[in-house]
């Protein structure tokens, strides 16, 4: 049996309403919100796939700089240019991808 909180009524297990007052008798339990849980594990810097997008730079940065490096030790270039500029510029545009691609979702005023 289930008791309504409003007036104390008995009602069955089954019921929505209470049968003297029609008070809700539900729990307020509500299914997870799965899919909203889960879009915000994939986004890093608000961008979808975030991390994905994070790795990959890292990995692009990581192929430059040994790239650059092999190829001074081979004699190609004399030089190798400095990374940190090419860092600082990747990180910088997927913060500001991900800043504007949450702008774009917010809803209108």
């Amino acid at each position: 049996m289930v008791y309504c909180t409003k007036c104390g009524t008995k009602n069955e297990d089954t019921a929505l309403v209470c049968v003297k007052c029609g008070a809700s008798l539900e729990t307020g339990i509500y299914e997870p919100r799965r899919y909203e849980r889960k879009r915000a594990e994939e986004e890093c810097f608000g961008l979808p796939y975030g991390g994905i997008i994070i790795g990959l730079a890292i990995g692009v940065i990581i192929l430059l700089w040994g790239a650059f490096e092999f190829a001074k030790q081979v004699g190609w270039v004399s030089k190798a240019p400095e990374m940190w500029p090419i860092i600082i510029i990747i990180f910088g545009l997927i913060i500001v991808l991900g800043a504007l691609y949450r702008l774009g979702r917010r809803p209108p005023p």
